[in-house]
């Protein structure tokens, strides 16, 4: 219940902000700096990127920009991972935990979590959902984080698992 409530209130704070830039023709991922968040010169002026990375740390529990993300097609479906980018016992231990329940999530068919970080559906997420029989997702543990596996041999599983990832990739700009 308190994560929830959290989330909730979150999106009270940021909706607007998110919902503005994307009015403006901005969204998440607004233009200016679409290099890796620490690296684009623009990054820290572009608020629709910074409200995502607010909403991201909400959501999984650690600081978006000391973190790195990657989102991998593969044959099979692909893979998220998430790893701390600085020596934090406590924030690998958050996003252990975050995976793993998102692990649970996804399997369940719910994607909550990526719709409020990204304040919409995220592509590919209602047809993962619609076939959540025919994928699996696993989750395990790495050096200072860790990754969600997503497997299926199912070809409408794996061309939706695809879209989820790049749109991903490129709002996270993880690339």
């Amino acid at each position: 219940m308190g994560r929830r409530f959290t989330i909730v209130a979150m999106l009270a704070t940021l909706g607007a902000g998110g919902v503005g830039a994307q009015e403006h023709g901005q969204g998440a991922h607004g233009g200016a700096g679409h290099g890796h968040p620490r690296h684009g010169r623009h990054a820290a002026s572009d608020t629709g990127f910074a409200a995502l990375q607010q909403r991201g740390k909400v959501a999984m529990g650690v600081d978006q920009y000391t973190s790195r993300h990657r989102f991998e097609p593969l044959p099979d479906g692909g893979r998220i991972e998430l790893v701390r980018d600085e020596a934090d016992s406590a924030g690998v231990a958050t996003i252990r935990a975050h995976l793993s329940g998102i692990a649970e999530s996804f399997a369940r068919g719910d994607f909550r979590t990526p719709a409020f970080v990204h304040q919409q559906e995220v592509p590919g997420t209602r047809v993962m959902a619609e076939r959540r029989e025919k994928i699996r997702y696993h989750y395990r543990p790495l050096p200072g984080g860790g990754e969600v596996r997503i497997v299926t041999t199912d070809s409408l599983a794996v061309d939706a698992v695809h879209r989820f990832l790049e749109f991903q990739r490129r709002d996270h700009r993880a690339h």
